[in-house]
């Protein structure tokens, strides 16, 4: 009996986190919080509709009908077929959350910073996305020292912001093809932050977004989900959580008004367009699903494996994507695991159509 139950509540939430992305946060949150938790959420199910097979009883079913109801959704989680994988006559377009360069958990951070520099050249990427981009003293500089350590001649558009004690924060995009125009979404009392920078690739232009969208600014990091919810009688326990749960509502739904801004601004681009950066969230969000109706995912398309990006304090996900239109083709898309940061770097090569 306790299992048919816990099996039927699982189902249930399952369900639940399939509204998320029809849902606005701003109208209705209870979704948004499940569809943080889908890959968890869906293991369950499966562990659960494997016990009820091993015991031979048709509540298996269960389980089984409410995964296969949102089977799209576990596609832009999990690619079962690799696929060839082809490089040529293409470009390389890199996306990073860098996390500050881990100042603020190592001070002294001049060798991580050098590391993640020497990485990122390694790559050598045609096209280069950065979120929480860090440095101390003049931005302009910092950005003449990053072009000259990423090696190669390249184009780049920055905007920062001011943070205190001389430091500084923000976005960066940096191109081998020549940058011929820059801009910024503004998303009004938030630090996120979205630029555009127009590229001439031949004789086309293609407009780069790089976003880094609303983060669920949460005020103690150095607690798990599990230790948080471990000791119910704990008041300061219980505090903690409703406060998480405040600051993820919050999340949710200034991100979905900054996933409409963005998405209106696409829309409106005269030249196709090329969207990445660290949404800050899941593919069942609805944030996600505004900001790539009308584009393709370069991982869905020709990524392989597990998609998560992101590898923090807090339980894995996939938040960081290179979404692309139809007059791209995208042949090969790459997650790569290095520990530079709470973020993978990813990877995704692109031929333009003949």
């Amino acid at each position: 009996m306790f299992l048919l139950v816990a099996n039927a509540f699982f189902a249930f939430t399952l369900l639940m986190s399939y509204l998320a992305v029809h849902i606005s946060p701003g109208d209705f949150a209870l979704p948004a919080f499940f569809g943080l938790a889908y890959p968890y959420l869906l293991l369950i199910n499966i562990i659960l509709a494997i016990i009820w097979v091993m015991l031979l009883k048709f509540e298996a079913l269960i389980s089984v009908v409410v995964i296969a109801i949102g089977f799209t959704h576990f596609s832009n989680y999990i690619k079962l077929s690799k696929p060839k994988g082809d490089k040529t006559n293409t470009f390389k377009v890199v996306s990073y959350n860098l996390h500050l360069f881990n100042y603020f958990e190592n001070k002294n951070n001049t060798s991580s910073e050098k590391k993640v520099l020497e990485f990122l050249k390694a790559q050598k990427p045609d096209i280069l996305c950065l979120q929480e981009f860090f440095g101390l003293g003049n931005p302009a500089q910092k950005e003449i020292e990053v072009k000259t350590a990423l090696g190669g001649k390249y184009y780049s558009h920055m905007k920062v912001l001011g943070s205190g004690k001389n430091r500084f924060y923000g976005i960066a995009t940096f191109s081998k093809y020549p940058i011929i125009r820059k801009g910024e979404i503004i998303h009004p009392g938030s630090s996120s932050l979205s630029i555009y920078t127009d590229v001439l690739i031949g004789k086309d232009t293609f407009r780069i977004y790089n976003n880094h969208l609303q983060s669920f600014r949460l005020k103690r990091m150095e607690r798990s989900f599990l230790e948080e919810l471990t000791y119910p009688d704990d008041k300061e326990t219980l505090d903690e959580v409703k406060s998480l749960s405040v600051s993820l509502k919050k999340g949710f739904i200034r991100r979905s008004l900054q996933a409409q801004v963005v998405k209106d601004h696409v829309n409106r681009s005269p030249f196709p367009v090329i969207v990445a950066g660290d949404f800050n969230d899941t593919p069942v969000s609805y944030s996600y699903r505004k900001i790539r109706k009308g584009l393709n995912d370069s991982f869905v398309n020709s990524g392989y494996g597990a998609g998560f990006t992101y590898k923090g304090n807090y339980p894995p996900n996939r938040i960081d994507y290179i979404l692309y239109d139809n007059a791209l083709i995208n042949s090969y898309f790459e997650i790569i695991k290095v520990r530079y940061s709470d973020h993978y770097p990813i990877v995704a090569y692109f031929r333009k159509k003949s």
